[in-house]
């Protein structure tokens, strides 16, 4: 049996913070539409977007908004701005139930993850959430404390 080729999935950035903070709901993969320069920062891996958000502007158009790709140290004159917003790719329908779902359920549109598929093209995955309440974040954490106790218990026992 031959040997399986490995993949070139690579995460660039990731949003922890997100499932901590929002209760997520269906989510989605979009493409960027980004330049030559992102790119090839991107790869380098210190892009963040723990603060960023996504919206939908009139024209039915998806934009990440707020997240910080860093320049690219030899592109020079022709380098990108870190935070410009960015157009997410897409198809209609998808579009038409995020636009829905935060005007009408009152939802936001979270981004979890920016990586590079098995194709080498860069794609954020996004989640339709809802924010938590104090007590939903202590409850979250109460659960994760018990699991890795229990997980020391079980082991400590055979």
């Amino acid at each position: 049996m031959a040997a399986k080729e490995p993949s070139n999935f690579k995460i660039a950035a990731d949003n922890r913070r997100a499932r901590f903070d929002f209760e997520i709901g269906q989510t989605y993969e979009a493409g960027i539409a980004l330049t030559g320069t992102e790119v090839k920062a991107l790869r380098t891996g210190k892009a963040t977007i723990a603060e960023s958000y996504v919206s939908v502007d009139r024209k039915g158009e998806v934009f990440l908004i707020n997240a910080n790709v860093p320049e690219y140290l030899q592109a020079n004159r022709f380098n990108h701005e870190p935070k410009r917003p960015r157009k997410l790719l897409l198809k209609i329908k998808e579009i038409a139930k995020l636009a829905q779902a935060v005007e009408r359920e009152g939802m936001t549109i979270v981004p979890l993850k920016l990586y590079f598929n098995a194709r080498g093209r860069a794609k954020l995955e996004i989640a339709i959430a809802r924010g938590k309440q104090l007590h939903d974040k202590r409850e979250t954490e109460k659960n994760r404390d018990w699991n890795r106790e229990k997980g020391r218990l079980l082991r400590e026992r055979g």
